[in-house]
């Protein structure tokens, strides 16, 4: 199940840190508009007003409802104007800017863009994933093909755009663009063009590029990066298909790489900090804590613990020291990050679930529709509401601004608030 390796005494310090994470995440915690990929601080954890004791259908209302080209991409919510992306026909995708009151559309850009993945991921479908980065003036979203295209966000005229297989001539990742940007300060990182790619945000001038493959089936990772603190040097944590790595945000340069074995490279979920830890988990494998320490300059890697829980495409929240993780088993396990011990797994539920928390709530939304609204303790699973919120496929993650929330369906998009209920 699980063992204990040198490092177990570092894992003492955890218990002290308070983990969740949003001083270790890009983004301002006071933000409650839902900018980029799982939110404003990059780690699924919302600020803003405490949420409601107890969630029911009639307690979401729905305020508008606009039908959509297919995608996956996750809505992104600002003051103004709700963002989303969306594959139409077979040759286009298009992003489009949706008024955040009224459900109308305000201006949409398109594009030619398409892709079929292989026929064993042919049930997920062959459109649009990747969730884009807005920075409060451009719009950064990724097209199936290896493209990332820089929009101003108020009239969504094109400022740059890199195609990536142009640019470094690779082929065309088999599964798209999955992995979803990240903006921080002057620059936009991302997983394309079979790397690890820097690119200066007002211009899309590659600055760096590092952590290359072969491309093609083994390209183009599907994880999304995050910056944090580890050891005592701010850097740019990524998975790719084979490892887990720490990178120096001006140069590129490989600070430290762990090997993360997952089928068919399929290391998907967006790695977690946990202090000077970072928990991971990948698909037909195991989930790991890797401690990470730095001596004069040079960083190591020591694996704190690993256990058989195998997760697949849904990223955790870390509450209290604890990891809520959702399995490829369709299952939820709540694991104690100081020790590696699963405390409690559920029953099996859907395929995939988007989750978001605010203290010790957790919302999730099932790939079939549901949402189940539970409380993170550590003891048990404590589900406190579940009902059935669409009858359409929900893959895409949840956008939430203050009681306002976006469910971003197959083929739609729609604008629900919620409202405590007795």
């Amino acid at each position: 199940m699980y063992h204990f390796s040198r490092a177990s005494g570092l894992l003492l310090l955890l218990i002290l840190i308070p983990l969740l994470g949003a001083d270790q995440a890009t983004g301002n915690a006071k933000d409650l508009n839902w900018t980029q990929w799982r939110g404003p601080t990059r780690d699924g954890i919302v600020d803003g007003a405490a949420w409601p004791a107890h969630l029911s259908k009639e307690s979401c209302r729905q305020v508008w409802r606009l039908p959509l080209g297919k995608s996956y991409s996750g809505p992104l919510v600002t003051d103004d104007l709700i963002f989303t992306t969306e594959s139409k026909k077979k040759d286009l995708e298009a992003v489009v800017a949706v008024d955040r009151k009224s459900g109308l559309e305000v201006w949409r850009r398109e594009w030619s863009g398409s892709l079929t993945v292989p026929f064993f991921a042919a049930a997920n479908g062959s459109w649009i994933r990747s969730t884009p980065a807005f920075d409060g003036d451009s719009l950064y979203v990724a097209g199936i093909r290896d493209v990332l295209v820089c929009l101003n966000a108020k009239t969504g005229e094109e400022r740059w755009r890199s195609d990536f297989v142009e640019r470094f001539k690779t082929t065309p990742p088999t599964f798209g663009f999955v992995c979803s940007p990240l903006v921080d300060g002057d620059f936009v990182y991302v997983q394309a063009g079979a790397s690890l790619v820097c690119l200066n945000k007002f211009t899309g001038e590659l600055i760096w590029r590092t952590l290359k493959d072969s491309g093609g089936m083994n390209g183009s990772a599907f994880s999304s990066p995050i910056i944090a603190t580890l050891a005592g040097k701010p850097q740019l944590v990524v998975q790719t298909r084979e490892k887990l790595a720490g990178i120096d945000l001006q140069t590129g340069d490989v600070l430290w790489s762990q090997v993360v074995p997952a089928f068919r490279g399929m290391n998907i979920l967006t790695p977690v900090i946990v202090g000077d830890a970072i928990f991971t988990s990948s698909y037909q494998n195991k989930s790991w804590l890797y401690q990470i320490t730095q001596t004069d300059g040079k960083f190591q890697v020591v694996e704190a613990w690993n256990n058989n829980a195998a997760g697949y495409m849904s990223t955790p929240v870390v509450i209290a020291g604890h990891a809520y993780l959702h399995l490829q088993n369709q299952r939820l396990t709540c694991i104690d990050l100081s020790t590696g011990k699963r405390t409690w797994t559920t029953q099996p539920y859907g395929k995939y679930w988007s989750l978001v928390a605010q203290g010790d709530r957790i919302l999730a939304l099932d790939s079939d529709g549901s949402l189940i609204y539970f409380k993170a303790n550590p003891q048990a699973f404590e589900l406190i509401d579940q009902f059935k919120i669409s009858d359409a496929p929900t893959w895409a993650h949840l956008g939430i601004r203050g009681n306002e929330l976006l469910v971003r369906e197959l083929e739609a998009l729609t604008l629900y608030e919620w409202q405590a209920t007795p």
